[in-house]
């Protein structure tokens, strides 16, 4: 699907479809779309009647233009102008797109109002909901279910010159495409080796620096937390670490760490039947994000160091597991009483953290699907936000917002680790049920000394039962669009 950045006046467009966005309560037709409803017969103002189109946000309406250079009219609205946010327009060119491929559109014209003034984040959204919203993975399907003929071309209407917006906004989706694809497939497709070696492939073919410490590696530097959780599995650990380095100095250095868990049986402390055990193919979407990331972010190549980790395992069953009550020792030095082997993910993390924390860099984020506690609190959609540090706090905050991305932060309430502490070690993986995600935030804080550190508990937004936004059912992606916003801030 090509993208084009075109001043081409809407009077004059030709191709398949032509969409045009309008504000609630704001689709009377003047101006140049009153010439066009000229130019189509009235059309345009008959749609508007017979649907009772108002411009109302999420709503849409389309019609046949017999005898025009245009064959398909689309109507989609904003919402309130006063309202209008970059999110809108995002969501809005997904609900675009789905309309005009249902309507068999090869060509779109696409017009939608500037946000603030601000044509390249305009450009970058439009086409962030266009590409992500026709995202279809059917490798596991033995036909695709697909049947509808694909977009060819998108001509982004008063947004000419922002070809550079373009090209930045698909690679951006490029590493989020990639995210749903590894949270996606079942944990027999994606294992940690399958992680290494996407990760080793991402560096091979965007020059990035790949070290894929092995057990032995990890047994070396004392990673006991970590190799605790992988003992139980058939397959190896993986300890993957992917660096970014820009020509010159770089501005700042960064580190993202995704937990991954390709499989998560809970362990002996095995998840019960309605568990959604089947599911826990979706706990390294952490590891997702961060590999989406990478991707994303080597493409763009920002001023910028960023090192992309992850300790990719399975937590299985077998007489090699841990058992409840076993004594962990982490990198760091530190002992921990695994009174819950299914809370495993923040023993990965910590390892994780530690040797993070020893390169140098100016700030960590984590993102895990790490506990249902926070799914409880903040629902599906909705990413937890623990940091001791505002201003990390702060930018990632911003970088959400420009992303669409929805995250909370919550509160790092010191008194909590009180329900961590053990008789015979320096602290316990869990602690009461009551502010599980908090406890949990506060759990891998003790892992990190002095760098400015923020974690992200993803598990809600990582996955959606059905169609949402610019996300189909499935894997979304989420965090990808985040960290590179973040990284490039």
């Amino acid at each position: 699907m090509e993208f084009r950045a075109s001043n081409t006046p809407r009077l004059d467009w030709s191709g398949d479809g032509l969409a045009i966005g309008f504000f609630e309560d704001a689709v009377e037709l003047t101006g140049d779309l009153a010439d066009l409803d000229q130019k189509f017969s009235g059309v345009l103002q008959e749609l508007i009647a017979e649907t009772e189109f108002k411009g109302k946000v999420n709503s849409n309406a389309a019609t046949r233009v017999g005898g025009s250079p245009v064959r398909k009219i689309i109507l989609v609205g904003l919402g309130k102008a006063e309202e209008l946010e970059l999110n809108t327009l995002r969501l809005a060119a997904a609900s675009i797109a789905r309309l005009a491929k249902k309507e068999k559109c090869k060509t779109l014209g696409i017009s939608l109002p500037v946000w603030q003034n601000n044509p390249t984040l305009t450009t970058g959204a439009i086409v962030e909901g266009v590409d992500l919203a026709l995202y279809k993975d059917n490798r596991f399907k033995s036909e695709s279910e697909d049947k509808d003929l694909p977009l060819e071309q998108v001509d982004l209407l008063g947004l000419g010159g922002q070809e550079a917006a373009i090209d930045q906004a698909k690679k951006i989706t490029s590493g989020v495409n990639l995210a749903r694809e590894l949270v996606a497939a079942p944990a027999n497709a994606v294992t940690p080796i399958t992680l290494a070696e996407t990760a080793q492939n991402i560096a091979n073919e965007y020059g990035l620096i790949a070290e894929i410490l092995e057990k032995e590696d990890c047994e070396k530097l004392g990673m006991g937390a970590f190799l605790g959780v992988a003992q139980a599995s058939d397959l190896p650990p993986k300890f993957i670490h992917l660096t970014y380095k820009p020509e010159g100095n770089p501005r700042k250095k960064l580190a993202i760490i995704g937990k991954g868990l390709t499989f998560d049986s809970g362990g002996l402390n095995i998840k019960g039947a309605g568990s959604g055990i089947e599911m826990m193919k979706i706990d390294m979407g952490g590891a997702a994000a961060t590999l989406g990331a990478a991707k994303a972010i080597a493409q763009l190549k920002p001023d910028v160091e960023v090192h992309f980790i992850s300790a990719a395992t399975e937590n299985m069953i077998s007489g090699r597991a841990i058992h409840p009550g076993d004594v962990l020792k982490a990198s760091n030095g530190k002992t921990i009483e695994v009174n819950n082997t299914d809370a495993e993910g923040r023993l990965t993390l910590a390892d994780a953290l530690v040797f993070a924390d020893k390169l140098g860099v100016d700030a960590i984020v984590d993102l895990a699907t790490l506990t249902g506690a926070c799914i409880i609190a903040l629902g599906d959609d909705i990413a937890g936000l623990w940091s001791p540090d505002d201003n990390v706090a702060n930018q990632l905050l911003a970088a959400a917002q420009t992303a669409g991305e929805k995250i909370w932060r919550m509160p790092m309430e010191e008194k909590y680790f009180d329900g961590l502490k053990s008789i015979i070690a320096d602290m316990k993986n869990t602690g009461p049920r009551a502010g599980g995600s908090i406890t949990a935030a506060l759990f891998l804080k003790q892992f990190v000394k002095e760098t400015p550190w923020a974690h992200l508990d993803v598990a809600g937004p990582v996955w959606t039962e059905k169609e949402s936004g610019y996300n189909n059912a499935g894997a979304t992606g989420y965090g990808v669009r985040t960290l590179v916003n973040w990284v490039l801030s």
